[in-house]
C-alpha cells in the first residue's frame, strides 16, 4: 500500500505475570485523520471499556499484527537476550509483515536514535521517541490493541489461578499472591516470568518466615 504508516507499541514489558504483547498497527496516510476523529489516544488514559470499544473499531480501520510472548518463552529468550533486544526483534518482525513506508515506534531504548538506526536498515523512515503513544495516534492505536489483547490473556489467567491483582511487582496484591502460591505449592505458577528478580526476593522472604 502506497503511503502506509505503521505505529508500534507494547503492553506488558514490566509485569511479573502474564505475556508480553507487541502490536503493529498499519493505516494509509489518507485515513490517518480518522484516528483523531475516533478519539484515539494513549491507552493508559482510557478506561478498560473504552479501550475495548476502540480496539474493535481500529480492527476495521487498519491492519494489525500482534506478537504475544508467553512467560515461559520470555524466560527462555531472557536467558540469552535483554528485554529490549527481544522487543527490537519483535519490531523488525512486525515491520517485515506490515511493510510500512514510515513507522512510528514508542522507544524502550534510553537512546531512541539507536533504535531508529537499527530499524532504518529495513529501508524505511523511522520515528522512534519516548512516549510516542502520547504524541502519535497511530502509536496510540497500537498501544490500545496491545493492551486489550494482554488484558484478555490476564483475565483468562485469573480464571485459572485466581485474582492476582495487576500482575506488577509493585502491586501488594500480586506479591501476596506469589508468596502464598509459593508457600502452598513449593513453586511459582506457570503464568509467572521466572527470570524476574522480584521472584528471588519473594522466595527469600518466604523462606525467611521459616527460619
Amino acid at each position: 500500500m502506497s503511503g502506509r504508516i505503521v505505529g508500534i507499541d507494547e503492553a506488558g514489558k514490566g509485569p511479573v505475570i502474564g505475556p508480553l504483547v507487541v502490536c503493529g498497527f498499519a493505516i494509509s496516510r489518507e485515513d490517518l485523520e480518522d484516528l483523531i476523529k475516533l478519539g484515539i489516544r494513549d491507552s493508559k488514559k482510557l478506561s478498560k471499556n473504552k479501550r475495548k470499544e476502540l480496539s474493535g473499531l481500529l480492527s476495521k480501520k487498519g491492519e494489525c499484527e500482534i506478537i504475544m510472548i508467553q512467560p515461559e518463552d520470555l524466560d527462555k529468550l531472557m536467558s540469552k537476550k535483554t528485554i529490549n533486544e527481544i522487543l527490537y526483534e519483535s519490531y523488525e518482525e512486525l515491520i517485515d509483515k506490515l511493510k510500512p513506508e514510515i513507522v512510528y515506534v514508542d522507544s524502550p531504548d534510553v537512546k531512541p536514535d539507536r533504535l531508529k538506526k537499527r530499524l532504518e536498515k529495513k529501508g524505511i523512515e523511522v520515528i522512534a521517541e519516548h512516549k510516542a503513544d502520547e504524541k502519535y495516534p497511530v502509536v496510540a492505536a497500537a498501544s490500545i490493541i496491545a493492551k486489550v489483547a494482554r488484558d484478555k490473556e490476564v483475565e483468562k489467567l485469573k480464571k485459572i489461578f485466581g485474582d492476582f491483582g495487576s500482575g506488577y511487582a509493585s502491586d501488594g496484591k500480586t506479591r501476596e499472591f506469589l508468596k502464598n502460591y509459593l508457600e502452598k505449592n513449593g513453586c511459582f505458577p506457570s503464568c509467572v516470568r521466572k527470570s524476574w528478580k522480584t521472584l528471588d526476593r519473594i522466595a527469600q522472604k518466604s523462606l525467611g518466615d521459616y527460619l
